[in-house]
């Protein structure tokens, strides 16, 4: 999981794919942190995609960096405790702007099952799953 959160890092941006009903929807993302062992990002509770992963948790990121490219598919499952939204916070002290870890919108969710594939042109794809 430490070499997905590194490139996701480096990367800077990555893409987080939803569904709603049957359209995918596909925007871009920066927020990664590792939390008790496990991959979160962050988003707000009061936007599209959140009412998109509580309705289908299943979701793909995909980011792309010096000509490799990573994609993480599973499932994010909201952990609602403080203490999880305070380490994201901590750890992108700029979203406190926007934020609160008790602002009742922040939100943080976490990959379970996840399946992380790294690819580069001429390279065999690696795979690794948490």
């Amino acid at each position: 999981m430490d070499k997905v959160f590194d490139f996701l890092k480096a990367a800077d941006v990555y893409y987080l794919a939803t569904v709603e009903n049957d359209q995918p929807r596909v925007r871009p993302f920066g927020t990664v942190n590792i939390f008790e062992g496990r991959l979160y990002i962050q988003t707000g509770r009061s936007k599209p995609v959140a009412k998109q992963l509580a309705a289908n948790p299943k979701a793909e990121i995909c980011a792309f960096k010096d000509g490799a490219w990573l994609r993480v598919a599973g499932r994010l499952l909201e952990d609602d405790r403080v203490e999880a939204r305070k380490a994201m916070l901590d750890a992108y002290p700029h979203l406190r702007a926007m934020y609160d870890e008790n602002d009742g919108n922040t939100q943080v969710l976490y990959f379970e099952n996840a399946r992380a594939t790294f690819s580069a042109f001429g390279k065999a794809d690696e795979t690794l799953e948490f």
